[in-house]
């Protein structure tokens, strides 16, 4: 391990946090005066603390970030940015490039080593701007080894694969970092969390493997491999995975975590048997977008304070509709992270927990679980919360317990399939509950979905026909904006996404039409006069702005439903 520069006073601050004893510290120190070791390296030969403890206590003091290489995969770009001869002497990993800040994350095991990051500095040519991430020396030169000493993109590794001598039966058990199959499914992963996908689809077909991203809610094929990298891939992923590698036949769930481009990546993972094989499905789960605030989530203002207004409520009920992949986990993460302080008890219960949150107590449940999202609620209530997240309302108990929940004096928090705002208390009524019971308790409700954003580098204006002008109503704009297509954007015309969002806020008014078993269309009556807007409508306000094409919000939104 590199010597590391410890701030003062290191043995007392970590004697004072309760991570080593002073008598522990005392025996360190009279070691330390023999062997002549940093106090931290000499900690860790006697065995009284970890490396990993080491590593966070001194990126905290340096007000750095700290990571743990062990499921660390680097990015082929930043390895190609720095000299292999650099890195070696002077122990430090290129993990990240971000070209939008122009940084470059660098594990390094020791932060105060300006040397290193000065020669660095002087190779990049002031491109990059250095980002340090202290990591333990063991890793950083076990790493070195791996990422230098082989191709990491997936051409490079396809071309091995296809030109080297590969034992296919070996690469299905093992799970060396030298195999290339290893690299294989490290690279697909990777260069699908660099391209922004949400879900990757690995899709066995009778003679090739397709490999698919989703990527702003659509699908895109990514590549397509001989049918005979597929069962080194299966067994690979279902390893990682934590699923049975000896079960081909039956649905299997199950979750891995990676370092990908300096930062957690945990991956969610479904198996299902199909006609030419196991189609295995991964879901991104990206921990640094899984919170987004909400002024930044690109809501119309009006919506947003309208929103704002109803979560400062002290009790009620919440709930978010809408179909897989319309944001509702995040528009809940950041209703709750926008709501977490120190003096609130906000806990959850999700089916499962995807993103972990401090401050937040979250409660997963799994097949393995021995409660159900009602019994959950009901020991949930049993904590002293503040503000309750229940998943998912799936059932008559589970609608009950969450009612209950909020007439207890508790912010309750949830999601529903419905098309529609409105449709949330037929459906709830069909499950069972009294409109007595939804009338008064439910705040807002919240219908969303997610459409691309145009790209703003290429996006092509043009003036509206009678139809849409007709379509899109008053204000008539004197032109539109599609979907062209450029380098920036890989020539779809698309970057990004934004949500579009209709919020129904509950009165005395339209819990009176509840109560008495309104219809819907006399409920949208009476929300209209008091400001609700389709879905349709926000959608059109988005493309006035030019911040979307027509054709897009057609894509998500029924248009002719109004």
């Amino acid at each position: 391990m590199a010597h590391f520069t410890e701030p003062p006073k290191l043995g007392e601050w970590l004697a004072t946090q309760g991570l080593i004893s002073h008598d522990q510290l005392r025996i360190a120190l009279m070691e330390q005066t023999a062997s002549g070791l940093p106090l931290g390296r000499q900690l860790i030969d006697l065995g009284f603390i970890s490396d990993t403890v080491l590593r966070d206590v001194l990126a905290r003091n340096a007000g750095e970030a700290s990571i743990d290489l062990a499921q660390a995969i680097a990015d082929p770009e930043a390895i190609a940015l720095t000299p292999e001869h650099l890195a070696r002497r002077h122990h430090i990993l290129p993990l990240a490039v971000d070209h939008d800040s122009h940084t470059l994350t660098v594990a390094v095991p020791d932060l105060f080593n300006l040397v290193a990051l000065d020669q660095l500095r002087a190779h990049l040519e002031g491109r990059f701007e250095i980002r340090p991430a202290l990591a333990a020396e063991a890793q950083i030169l076990e790493h070195l080894d791996k990422f230098y000493g082989f191709d990491l993109s997936v051409d490079g590794i396809l071309r091995e694969i296809e030109t080297g001598e590969v034992d296919w039966s070996s690469l299905q058990l093992g799970a060396e970092f030298t195999q290339p199959i290893v690299r294989l499914v490290n690279a697909l992963l990777a260069e699908a969390v660099k391209r922004g996908a949400s879900d990757v689809h690995f899709e066995p077909e009778a003679a090739f493997l397709r490999v698919r991203y989703r990527i702003d809610g659509v699908l895109e094929p990514m590549r397509s491999l001989h049918r005979k990298y597929w069962p080194a891939i299966a067994v690979r992923l279902k390893v990682i995975s934590g699923l049975n590698i000896a079960e081909s036949r039956a649905p299997q769930d199950g979750r891995l975590s990676l370092t990908l481009y300096g930062r957690g990546i945990d991956f969610r993972v479904s198996s299902l048997p199909t006609l030419h094989g196991e189609n295995i499905v991964l879901r991104v789960l990206d921990r640094e977008k899984s919170i987004i605030p909400l002024d930044r989530m690109g809501l119309a203002e009006s919506t947003l304070n309208r929103l704002l207004g109803a979560i400062a409520q002290p009790e009620g009920l919440v709930i978010v509709t809408g179909p897989t992949g319309s944001g509702k986990t995040t528009t809940l993460y950041s209703l709750l992270a926008h709501l977490n302080r120190e003096e609130v008890n906000i806990m959850t219960l999700e089916d499962p927990v995807e993103y972990p949150h401090t401050l937040i107590r979250q409660t997963s449940l799994t097949e393995l679980s021995k409660i159900d999202f009602a019994g959950g609620v009901r020991a949930i209530l049993r904590q002293d919360p503040d503000i309750v997240l229940v998943g998912e309302i799936r059932d008559r108990e589970a609608a009950e317990m969450a009612f209950r929940a909020a007439m207890t004096g508790h912010l309750v928090f949830t999601t529903l399939h419905t098309h529609s705002a409105l449709g949330v208390f037929p459906r709830l009524i069909d499950m069972g509950i009294r409109p007595a019971i939804l009338s008064g308790n439910v705040l807002a409700v919240v219908a969303q979905r997610l459409v691309r954003r145009l790209c703003p580098h290429c996006k092509e204006a043009y003036p509206p026909d009678d139809a849409e002008r007709q379509l899109l109503g008053e204000p008539a704009p004197d032109r539109l904006y599609r979907a062209r297509g450029c380098a920036q954007c890989a020539f779809k015309g698309y970057r990004g996404r934004l949500p579009l969002m209709e919020l129904l806020l509950m009165d005395d008014g339209l819990d009176e039409a509840v109560l008495r078993g309104a219809t819907p269309r006399e409920l949208a009556a009476l929300a209209s006069e008091r400001g609700w807007r389709g879905l349709a409508e926000d959608g059109f306000d988005r493309v006035r702005e030019g911040a979307t094409s027509l054709a897009e919000i057609g894509r998500v939104v029924n248009l002719g439903r109004r």
